[in-house]
């Protein structure tokens, strides 16, 4: 079978959606199919290359995912006449996946990570006018027809559901974890700690980019509260792409001043994948104050690594997280801080982990792309 995909980014970008579709279309390829994939090209790469089998071609943008939309539309074209599948994703990749895939009689599948329609404002703090165009951007989007939505929780599925799309096309595939990378063996928190200063000293730590739906502002307007239950208690706080995100950045600085939590607080700059473990190692608590979770991988890196995490009661969350836990009122620093100090005193829920393994996804993926061309046990 060969499967086109088209998605806005792709390695060397690294982000949740990337993790995604790097092992679903390495995967394809190890099972024996042939793989393109269509997106925009990042200052510094090739045009073409094969990534692991996968056959990687990229366009040029002016470095914007917007254009992406239009400049791809040609080489998406052109490879989709000679697929067998079309596999896109929300949001810039789309449109001119769905254009190839109509023109060129060709089915296609949208994975959807999250639905923001209706929750711009509050999950991202962007203008009314920027909240009012990416709004009626994803349901732009969400007007053309897809001949299969997958969704990467249960949460997503049923917000997809709401929007009047027809069961019968939607399904639900969790997405899949590298296990093997994330043995908790492999890593020391020791030197973390002995680096940051943090020996004897109560962790805990959240890690991502400091967009809104985040809810680091909640999580840093808790460190007061804990501070005051547990004196000699840190916050580790590793923010992502600062450079995407200024404003939000030099708001984190503006409230960790204003709070006067300068000493409670230690900001480490983003690491690379392999070396966050490191990181989570070193910590005696992970805090997920999410406002809105696609798939919450954060709660499954911790949950692997044995750590307790106190993760907001909201969207996917309760959905993947696992092990030792306590979930809190999402927007909710108190709650935060008592969730905090409970795993201090070792007060949390015990459940069994869960597994979402790769290669239950892939399989599920393959399923679905059978079913829709009418190729039975690919």
């Amino acid at each position: 079978m060969r499967i086109l995909f088209v998605c806005e980014n792709y390695l060397p970008h690294y982000g949740g959606a990337e993790v995604v579709f790097k092992n679903l279309a390495e995967g394809f390829v190890r099972a024996g199919h042939t793989v393109d994939l269509v997106t925009h090209q990042m200052k510094g790469t090739a045009s073409f290359e094969v990534i692991n089998g996968v056959r990687v071609h990229r366009v040029w943008s002016a470095g914007s995912r917007y254009v992406f939309s239009f400049s791809s539309i040609f080489k998406v074209w052109q490879l989709a006449r000679r697929s067998d599948i079309i596999q896109t994703t929300t949001f810039n990749g789309a449109p001119p996946a769905w254009l190839a895939a109509r023109i060129c009689g060709k089915k296609i599948v949208l994975t959807v990570h999250e639905v923001w329609i209706g929750k711009w404002r509050t999950v991202t703090g962007l203008g009314t006018l920027s909240c009012f165009v990416h709004d009626m951007l994803e349901r732009m989007i969400y007007a053309l027809s897809y001949d299969k939505y997958v969704c990467v929780s249960e949460a997503t599925r049923h917000d997809v559901l709401a929007l009047g799309v027809a069961s019968s096309k939607v399904e639900r595939v969790h997405n899949g974890f590298d296990y093997a990378m994330w043995k908790p063996g492999l890593f020391s928190g020791a030197i973390v700690r002995k680096k940051l200063g943090l020996k004897g000293t109560f962790v805990y730590f959240s890690w991502g980019r400091p967009g809104p739906s985040k809810g680091f502002e909640y999580a840093l307007r808790a460190v007061p509260e804990i501070t005051s239950r547990i004196p000699h208690s840190t916050f580790m706080l590793m923010l992502g792409s600062k450079e995407k995100y200024p404003q939000e950045y030099a708001m984190i600085l503006k409230l960790i001043a204003q709070l006067h939590i300068e000493k409670n607080v230690v900001l480490v700059p983003s690491v690379a994948y392999s070396e966050l473990g490191n990181y989570i190692a070193a910590a005696d608590c992970v805090v997920v104050p999410s406002l809105s979770e696609g798939f919450g991988y954060t709660c499954v890196e911790a949950g692997v690594m044995g750590k307790p995490v106190v993760a907001s009661n909201v969207a996917s969350i309760p959905e993947v997280v696992s092990g030792k836990h306590v979930l809190v009122q999402v927007r909710d620093s108190s709650a935060i801080a008592r969730g905090v100090v409970m795993v201090s005193q070792k007060k949390y829920a015990v459940s069994k982990p869960k597994k979402f393994l790769w290669k239950d996804a892939i399989q599920d993926y393959l399923g679905i792309y059978g079913r829709l061309i009418g190729k039975k046990g690919i």
